[in-house]
């Protein structure tokens, strides 16, 4: 999905990913992230939140729950991490990174709801008045109030599957009540998902209905019950070329993710000012008839990958990469053409690493051709080695 734009904009990820290959410092199924590219994609987009006047929120479930990366949009001024689940806030919280936002698109489970208050979130959403009720019971027992989102939705807005919750309009009122009801909770905004999307046709990315409810809903609430919703929450494809659209339609918070190592779908279409940061880094491991078998553990069944580069320092081929049976576990991928065993095999997909088996490598110095191994990972963001 993303190989043509790899190759044209970071050619020197692909030649340190091979070479330590080569030489065994680096092992199949491993994301190769380049440090010092994410960081310069996420200073244009800081930049412009700052003119826009918008927080933003980093997302790193993508990248693999890297705590390292974190700390170092934490250098550059983000105001913290939206945590996807309670795995990652708690993976944040043990590297003491602040916690922006938890609760969408996860609840957090009522057992950790304590050790998550705790740790002073800057905002909770809640899908329930019954999880609000627990959050105010937490932050009761600790003596702090907690702010909190609601998640509004209306039938014609555009929800991924296995993704819903929420409020629905006619509980809007009923809702608001309820939590205003709750001493030890504020509720400051709302949110939904996803509130923009790359249209491929208008090669741009262009709200989706879910931002009108958003604006229907603060309207509704703040007339009925005579409060201020200061905090708009509009995630989804953001980066530096959304921002006046957030700013634009009202947003106050967003939460960069794939924009951070420029791979959203707008990313494998068009040149942005964010350059690919990472690659999925295999090898040849076996031969069948005319088909090469690279060691997998990294898919993403929403990958859209299609091509690989084959080969060594000297020479890589570009290759077919063929559909992959998503009724079958990634033991391998298959590749159009018979190769040498043992030879890299280069990759570039859009990608969620927290739901791989790979490992995660992360590298600085790259541009420079100075490359320094910062440390090695598992998916979960947990240290490995250097």
């Amino acid at each position: 999905m993303f190989i043509e734009k790899l190759k044209k904009h970071n050619p020197a990820l692909i030649h340190t990913a091979v070479r330590w290959h080569q030489s065994g410092k680096l092992l199949p199924d491993t994301y190769v992230i380049d440090l010092d590219m994410v960081i310069q994609n996420a200073t244009f987009m800081i930049e412009e939140a700052k003119k826009r006047k918008i927080e933003l929120f980093f997302m790193t479930k993508q990248i693999g729950r890297n705590p390292l990366i974190a700390q170092k949009l934490m250098e550059l001024g983000f105001a913290g991490a939206v945590c996807v689940d309670v795995r990652e806030a708690l993976v944040m919280k043990e590297a003491g990174v602040k916690i922006a936002h938890v609760g969408h698109l996860v609840q957090v489970p009522t057992h950790l709801i304590p050790e998550i208050v705790a740790a002073e979130p800057s905002y909770m959403t809640v899908y329930t008045i019954d999880k609000a009720k627990e959050i105010s019971r937490a932050a009761s027992e600790l003596g702090v109030k907690q702010k909190i989102l609601i998640r509004v939705n209306r039938p014609d807005d555009f929800l991924y599957p296995s993704q819903y919750g929420g409020f629905y309009e006619a509980e809007w009122e009923e809702t608001v009540k309820a939590i205003l009801d709750l001493p030890h909770i504020e509720l400051v905004g709302l949110t939904s998902f996803p509130c923009f999307l790359y249209q491929e046709e208008q090669k741009k990315i262009v709200p989706t209905h879910n931002v009108s409810t958003i604006k229907y809903a603060q309207t509704f609430i703040e007339e009925k019950f005579g409060i201020r919703l200061m905090e708009l929450n509009l995630p989804s494809a953001t980066c530096t070329g959304t921002l006046a659209d957030i700013a634009r339609y009202g947003g106050t918070q967003a939460e960069p993710g794939h924009s951070l190592t420029g791979t959203t779908p707008m990313h494998a279409k068009e040149d942005l000012v964010e350059k690919p940061a990472y690659l999925y880094l295999s090898e040849i491991a076996h031969t069948l008839g005319e088909e090469s078998f690279a060691y997998g553990g990294g898919y993403y069944r929403r990958s859209g990958v299609s091509r690989a580069l084959v080969g060594d320092v000297k020479h890589l081929q570009e290759v077919a990469v063929l559909k992959q049976d998503l009724e079958s576990i990634d033991y391998h991928f298959t590749l159009g053409a018979s190769f040498k065993v043992s030879q890299s095999v280069i990759m570039a997909f859009r990608t969620q690493m927290f739901v791989t088996r790979s490992e995660v490598a992360v590298v600085s110095g790259i541009q420079t051709e100075k490359p320094v191994m910062e440390g090695i990972y598992d998916s979960q963001g947990h240290f490995l080695r250097r």
